[in-house]
């Protein structure tokens, strides 16, 4: 008797878009602009009219104009937004939408008795929350199994609400390492995986990793190429790869088209990447002057992910939050992360914005643009960074990250002026992807 049940709900839940998302996108709509920064880098504009035609932006007008040549039998929605500072939707780079930190206790009672259908349903939780907070695209790099790329799809496919999603699926790594979440287990508690989920040693096993996971339908390969706060090992957090299986993992990668994105806290891990030809270091923690000057001949971005840093450096003065193993990585990493990007900032390194949030709470996104002003980048810099060079990391500038004609309406709106000060972006109370309004105070 179950399984018509659940087909029926999950018809219902297909056959009500619109009643879900906040309406549907065809149609025309009409934002009346107090404020506009349609190209973020360029100056705003003041009283600005953005046309949008079934979900993409048609025209940018100067002036709030009311008549904007709509057919008289095609009406318009027409949006008020001249008291608000308007600006195109926000990217993360740097997110894991399925699961959210916990202590230890309850991270070990839900390893072992969980399964990834639980994530999924967390997942739908934290979507929305992302959504909802302005970030209109995510980059999920690290999740279990297929639960990020069912999540992609049916938001995709207007079932649930959520932003845009690149999913890298789990992130290669080796044998334990950063990325191998059998680490501490028992060996009789350890499951047998396949090549699309398991720790990968040697270039022939680290390129089969990665053609596995494009297999699955993951939009970018994710890699940990040195170790990490979180595992549940005493591995530091220096170089895990050698370079042949890096240089491996890049060229399978970029030869089946897929970006690829390196975690990486140590300096010497964070040259093997940039040496391998990787799209972007996540973290880059200890980077040193050969690394910045890797990172400008390569054209790589840093996605520095200060929220997840400060979030882990609090947490470790909480006794009994973390195993000793991992207090003692997350107080030595979290306080010099945002130290880096000002290093890196100065030296002229490419800045896309990433939080790592699932370390920290979904839904406090914008507080990274807080911790990016405090290492020096000025609101303008910020808001590029969540905007412009995020979407050209994730491959999508010809269609987000600036208000053009001919791009998807992803727009959101605050109170205030981020240009003067950045913060405000932690209160979006307007919020519309891809035509859709999901959100309108």
């Amino acid at each position: 008797m179950m399984r018509p049940i659940v087909a029926l709900v999950v018809f219902v839940l297909a056959a009500l878009p619109a009643l879900a998302l906040g309406g549907p996108a065809e149609g025309v709509r009409v934002l009346h602009c107090g404020v506009l920064l349609d190209r973020p880098g360029e100056p705003a504009r003041h009283n600005a009219t953005v046309i949008i035609r079934d979900g993409v932006i048609e025209r940018v007008l100067d002036g709030i104009v009311m008549d904007v040549g709509v057919p008289g039998d095609e009406p318009a929605e027409f949006i008020d937004l001249s008291d608000r500072f308007v600006l195109p939707g926000l990217i993360d780079c740097h997110t894991h939408l399925t699961f959210q930190s916990v202590p230890v206790g309850e991270r070990v009672r839900r390893a072992m008795s969980e399964t990834t259908n639980h994530q999924t349903i967390d997942g739908v939780v934290y979507a929305q929350r992302t959504l909802m907070a302005g970030f209109t695209t995510v980059r999920n790099v690290g999740s279990a199994g297929g639960t990020a790329t069912a999540l992609r799809d049916r938001i995709e496919a207007g079932v649930i609400p959520g932003p845009r999603m690149l999913c890298s699926g789990p992130s290669v790594t080796v044998t334990g390492g950063h990325g191998d979440w059998t680490n501490s287990f028992s060996p009789a508690l350890r499951p047998d995986q396949g090549p699309e989920t398991a720790p990968s040693d040697g270039p022939g096993e680290v390129r089969r990793a990665v053609r596995a996971r494009v297999r699955e339908g993951v939009d970018l390969i994710k890699i940990t190429a040195t170790g990490g706060v979180l595992s549940m090992t005493a591995a530091g957090v220096d170089q895990q790869f050698f370079q042949d299986e890096l240089d491996a993992i890049v060229e399978a990668a970029h030869m089946m088209g897929r970006k690829v994105a390196a975690h990486a806290h140590g300096a010497d891990g964070i040259k093997a990447a940039l040496r391998a030809g990787v799209d972007s270091i996540e973290h880059g923690t200890y980077l040193d002057d050969e690394a910045i000057a890797l990172f400008v001949e390569t054209g790589a971005y840093l996605v520095p992910t200060i929220h997840a840093g400060k979030y882990v450096e609090v947490q470790a003065g909480i006794e009994g939050y973390y195993p000793p193993e991992i207090r003692e990585k997350a107080a030595a990493v979290g306080p010099v992360m945002q130290g880096a990007l000002a290093r890196a900032h100065e030296g002229g390194v490419r800045i896309a914005f990433g939080t790592d949030v699932g370390v920290g709470a979904h839904g406090t996104n914008a507080l990274e643009f807080v911790y990016m002003a405090g290492a020096g980048m000025s609101p303008t810099e910020c808001i590029v960074a969540a905007t412009v060079n995020a979407a050209d990391l994730c491959g999508l500038g010809d269609q987000i990250g600036t208000i053009e004609p001919g791009k998807r309406a992803d727009i959101v709106a605050v109170v205030g002026d981020p240009l003067g000060d950045v913060s405000v972006l932690q209160n979006i109370d307007f919020v519309m992807k891809d035509g859709r309004v999901f959100r309108r105070e």
